[in-house]
């Protein structure tokens, strides 16, 4: 079980700068504004209402301003932080790779997301409409799949992983369609319009998943939508900076994120719909298993082109 006060204690001695001390100098004053992006797991306006009072409590919490920057999708978001425009993100674990390989190990992770439960990790699944007949992938033949971004986790690379060992090498052949969503939102509202028969999604527990959150906004009814494939357990999503930035900047940032849930309860709350415990930290060898996965996505292309 995560036992944050105990990591908040073990943080203790780090250096962290409050808003009152930026006056005294160091990191705040050469980055007097810190950009934070965060990958379009929804519309944009629902990321920035989600995410808006957490980066407010950041630019209280380190002195610094902390602009949210909303990317239209998941490359904006790596190519950002590969131009130095971004100083720090949000992603999922495929995304977060694709950052760290493309800028040569210039972006790693710094916390990841703890669950409900004390876990660390999250599921790809499968929508399909409550009264299509499939009940497995294989009965999709023929029929349109939305995936949500190519640099999607449990939208695009474990999914087509997860294909492959079932024999379907070419999800274009085996589907009549197969087409990019751009959201985890715009996904399900396919399949909820028509326009696709099936959709894969992230999943993190019954009451907590894309699906449940559009539920609770009234943009679907949970009743419509029935799952027909679950993954293994994927890494958990992790927020990653810029390794050029000062050192006290990163163990600021990494301090703040770990009191979160204490020092900024409803702005956590609002980030995670209540639903998570809070940060832990992380490394890059974390997700060896999606570097791994990484390099079977990129053979897979390669062997299409």
């Amino acid at each position: 079980m995560f036992d944050r006060r105990q990591l908040v204690a073990g943080l203790a001695g780090l250096p962290l700068l409050p808003a009152a001390a930026a006056a005294q100098g160091t990191w705040q004053s050469r980055l007097p504004e810190l950009v934070f992006a965060v990958i379009p797991a929804e519309n944009a306006s629902g990321t920035v209402e989600r995410y808006t009072p957490f980066t407010e409590y950041l630019t209280r919490e380190l002195g610094t301003k902390v602009t949210l920057r909303v990317a239209n999708d998941y490359a904006a978001v790596i190519e950002g932080q590969r131009a130095g425009n971004i100083h720090f993100a949000y992603y999922g674990p495929s995304s977060y790779v694709r950052a760290h390989t493309v800028t040569n190990g210039g972006v790693v992770p710094f916390v990841v997301e703890v669950l409900q439960d004390g876990s660390v990790g999250y599921y790809s699944v499968l929508y399909v409409r409550a009264n299509n007949p499939a009940t497995r992938i294989e009965d999709l033949r023929g029929k349109n799949l939305c995936l949500v971004d190519p640099n999607s986790t449990s939208g695009n690379n474990v999914p087509r992983f997860a294909m492959s060992k079932l024999g379907i090498n070419s999800p274009d052949q085996f589907f009549s369609r197969v087409v990019y969503a751009g959201s985890h939102e715009n996904a399900v509202t396919a399949v909820m319009q028509g326009t696709c028969d099936a959709a894969f999604n992230w999943w993190n527990s019954e009451t907590d998943s894309n699906l449940s959150r559009m539920v609770t906004k009234g943009m679907v009814k949970a009743d419509d939508f029935k799952m027909i494939f679950k993954s293994d357990l994927i890494a958990g999503s992790p927020v990653a900076y810029l390794t050029s930035l000062p050192e006290e900047a990163k163990a600021a940032l990494t301090k703040a994120f770990v009191e979160a849930p204490v020092k900024a309860k409803a702005a956590f709350d609002r980030w995670s719909d209540g639903k998570n415990q809070g940060f832990r930290p992380t490394t890059h060898a974390d997700y060896q298993s999606i570097v791994d996965l990484q390099r079977f996505v990129d053979q897979m292309r390669r062997n299409r082109s």
